[in-house]
């Protein structure tokens, strides 16, 4: 608050104020390192006990054996921790009532909302990153030696691993949209999971992949976290665009919703 009003005419605040104080907010909260480190341990450890017990392909089954997809299986477990982080990012200031002295110090909403979506982006983006490159390295590592192990070198094996890192940013970014359109925490997190579990499961069961292979779990299991084409599925990056427009469209209407809004 000191910083933008020593700087700047008061409501001139840039977005590097905004980001700044989005920041030290972040890391001053104990639950974002928990929240973090769950993530971290529970991916590699998921990616290395998948690995360990992946069997050698059958005649058969050589061509489309991707054992890419079953390093990264952790990120079923990564998705739904950053998501939830993301939501608790804005209603955990709601349910304090801390967001009247964020709305005084930044009254610039969409601008509040835009800082709040870059700090919990880069943040959940490099933690994505390096996890997911992290585990890639330890799972490889626990292969049996009947198992074919792949390779960053390999075809499709480094986008892989690029586009799970950026997954986990993308569903930080629509756990904090759906936060900011219902600001009620339970309420969010039951949307989130929804999203990411309940309905692609129904779907799937209904109509198989048709419909459900639009959804974001579904997105990153067959079409990023693999290095082979999945068949019926969406291509690495029509699935990349399409989790884009999911995070577009929740951040847009959260934006409108909290210009809106009295508080």
């Amino acid at each position: 608050m000191s910083v933008v009003e020593t700087e700047l005419p008061r409501g001139h605040y840039r977005f590097t104020h905004a980001a700044r104080m989005e920041w030290i907010k972040l890391a001053s909260l104990r639950s974002t390192m928990w929240a973090l480190l769950a993530t971290v341990a529970g991916m590699i450890a998921i990616g290395v006990v998948t690995m360990a017990n992946t069997k050698a392909p059958g005649p058969d089954r050589v061509d489309t054996f991707d054992p890419v997809n079953n390093v990264l299986a952790g990120t079923a477990l990564g998705q739904v921790i950053v998501g939830v982080l993301g939501v608790l990012v804005i209603t955990g200031e709601y349910s304090s009532g801390t967001i009247r002295a964020t709305l005084a110090a930044i009254p610039d909403r969409p601008l509040l909302l835009a800082a709040k979506a870059g700090v919990l982006g880069g943040v959940t983006l490099a933690v994505g990153e390096a996890v997911t490159f992290v585990t890639f390295l330890a799972g490889r590592s626990a292969l049996t030696d009947a198992v074919p192990r792949p390779a960053l070198g390999d075809p499709g094996v480094l986008r892989a691993l690029l586009l799970s890192g950026v997954y986990l940013a993308l569903v930080g970014l629509i756990g904090l949209g759906l936060g900011t359109i219902v600001r009620h925490t339970a309420l969010a997190v039951g949307l989130l999971v929804g999203v990411l579990y309940g309905v692609p499961a129904v779907l799937a069961g209904l109509t198989g992949v048709t419909v459900a292979k639009f959804f974001p779990t579904m997105i990153a299991a067959n079409s990023l976290a693999v290095s082979k084409p999945v068949s019926g599925c969406l291509s690495p990056w029509t699935g990349f665009a399409m989790l884009c427009l999911y995070v577009a469209a929740v951040l847009g209407a959260g934006a409108r919703l909290l210009a809106r809004r009295d508080v």
